[in-house]
């Protein structure tokens, strides 16, 4: 089973992405909107969230665990790995055999990557756009990632206000919306980006009116297609693949997931109908 939790809807963006390679496995999503968004907390609470949402999902039955949240990977991610990755540590062990009931003695964990490069490589105009929160902004990963650009291209940031807010209410049109996104889209289009690199994971949602918005010049780069290619990669090497994924007609079914949030989850619903029932 692969888990997969984000700090709210927003990691449904990768899970569509994850299902498209993978439509044979089973799936747990974890919304963890009772404290979303994440943007602007603090590194100790996201990554003790974390611990105790891996816990979980390792208790329900999870083999791998996707933290399809940019600011929750930046937080947390290095810490998970040390917690419950690896096989080498006695402790990792024990605590692992522990949430998994025995069934495991190690964890993997799947991060979200910074997409900087392949906006760097693509771009004409030289300037590359990044919408993001400020915690994915001011973490290790995308600081990293922009550094190893920055000799080539110029890099502009801004952060999406109130897109997470939106996403999480099921409010992804209409004249609000247009006028949110034009305001932290603005500065971007302003700069000369003409590739911009989504940073969360709730933003794919509102791809079309950030389309609109950009106009036919700019083109929106989310990592999650990479993302999943990733997964299927360590998959491979854990020895996590099902092979039902190579059934062609899954393609054309709802994927088998069950989906959890701690707090209310009509949007959750609503969102995953969305996409796998609508579209």
């Amino acid at each position: 089973m692969i888990g997969v939790v984000d700090s709210g809807s927003g990691g449904l963006s990768v899970l569509k992405e994850i299902t498209r390679l993978l439509p044979g496995e089973k799936y747990i999503y974890y919304s963890d909107n009772a404290y979303c968004p994440y943007g602007e907390k603090s590194q100790d609470f996201i990554m003790e969230r974390m611990r105790t949402v891996s816990e979980y999902l390792m208790g329900e039955g999870a083999d791998i665990i996707v933290v399809a949240c940019n600011t929750a990977t930046s937080a947390a991610i290095a810490g998970l790995r040390g917690l419950y990755a690896d096989p080498s540590s006695e402790e990792c062990r024990e605590r692992v055999l522990k949430a998994t009931g025995g069934r495991r003695d190690h964890v993997k964990f799947i991060g979200m990557e910074p997409a900087v490069k392949p906006a760097a490589l693509g771009t004409k105009t030289g300037i590359i756009g990044v919408l993001a929160t400020v915690g994915t902004l001011k973490g290790s990963k995308y600081l990293t990632s922009k550094g190893n650009v920055e000799d080539n291209v110029t890099v502009v940031e801004h952060v999406g206000r109130g897109f997470v807010e939106l996403v999480e209410a099921g409010r992804l049109d209409g004249p609000e919306v247009e006028t949110t996104v034009e305001k932290s889209l603005r500065p971007l289009l302003d700069a000369g980006s003409d590739i911009i690199v989504l940073g969360c994971t709730h933003y794919p949602f509102l791809l079309s009116v950030m389309e609109r918005v950009a106009g036919p010049g700019v083109r929106f780069i989310d990592p999650a297609p990479a993302v999943a290619r990733h997964l299927v990669d360590v998959m491979v090497q854990e020895g996590l693949i099902s092979g039902a994924e190579t059934d062609p007609a899954l393609q054309q079914k709802k994927p088998d997931a069950r989906l959890v949030a701690s707090g209310e989850d009509s949007t959750l619903k609503n969102l995953f109908n969305m996409i796998y029932v609508r579209g």
